[in-house]
């Protein structure tokens, strides 16, 4: 009977976030090591799915760098990163292209088998250029079709974007987190959350669960915050200054990660925001 009770005071719990977010677009970028375990899978789209049934607007932005290293392996191309970016010549674009439609279809087929309308809306969504010759055909994005997310949202429809632009000639491999903090900012979405493979960011041992811009900023300049960690943050600065109500940096493997961090009192990961306790 008490677990029958603890039941139904994380279902209280969870009312006033569903109702806070009731109509409001939440961004999540899904990608990377997060797609690479079937049960990881599973868990996530459940999580969209609730989202979505529960009245909340998910638009979903993947990657799929492991899955993409593997065809380059398997094609007898070696991976080559320039400035953290992805060096695409043609044969790798083609792979890029192939990869990016497999992972969507699947993400589309997973929520539909959840009973939730879901579309690739990748071709013709985001206008890009050759960011630097150096980087062959990596995209620097020029505009996205905000007319056309929004007119799916309305629908009751899950977007589902691949990483990828276009010029009108050429077809642009972009950052998976560019793409999602970018959309984020054009449909002034109430949460940006990227999942990755750690807990969020950490200082000294511990992890900081709510990091002001300052902070965050204060944070890269110290080194406290390093690595790979370091663009995601600052994608997620941009998204706040750019008026995306927060951002979130949470463990995608964690089971039912999104729900706790959206429907929980203490939540889970690092979130950033505008000014400390807002």
């Amino acid at each position: 009977m008490n677990n029958i009770h603890e039941k139904a005071e994380i279902l209280i719990e969870a009312l006033p976030y569903i109702q806070k977010f009731k109509g409001k677009n939440v961004v999540i970028k899904y990608g990377g090591n997060v797609m690479t375990d079937m049960g990881t899978k599973k868990s996530i789209i459940a999580d969209i799915a609730l989202l979505s049934h529960v009245g909340i607007n998910p638009i979903i932005v993947h990657g799929g760098g492991p899955e993409i290293t593997k065809e380059m392996t398997k094609a007898h191309i070696i991976p080559r990163f320039v400035k953290g970016l992805r060096y695409t010549d043609p044969k790798t674009m083609e792979i890029v292209d192939t990869v990016s439609k497999k992972i969507n279809d699947e993400i589309c087929m997973m929520l539909e088998n959840e009973q939730c309308k879901a579309k690739n809306m990748t071709k013709g969504l985001i206008k890009s250029k050759q960011q630097d010759e150096e980087l062959g055909l990596v995209g620097e994005i020029v505009s996205i079709d905000k007319s056309a997310i929004m007119k799916k949202l309305k629908s009751g429809i899950i977007p589902v974007i691949s990483p990828i632009g276009s010029d009108g000639k050429n077809i642009h491999n972009i950052n998976a987190d560019t793409v999602a903090t970018k959309i984020a900012e054009v449909i002034k979405a109430e949460k940006l959350t990227i999942l990755t493979n750690v807990d969020g960011v950490y200082a000294d041992g511990e992890l900081i669960p709510h990091l002001s811009i300052k902070d965050a900023k204060d944070g890269i300049k110290s080194g406290i915050i390093g690595g790979g960690m370091i663009p995601k943050v600052l994608a997620c600065v941009h998204a706040v200054q750019q008026g995306v109500g927060k951002a979130h940096l949470i463990d995608g493997t964690l089971a039912h990660s999104l729900l706790l961090e959206i429907f929980t009192d203490k939540g889970i990961g690092t979130e950033i925001v505008k000014n400390n306790g807002k």
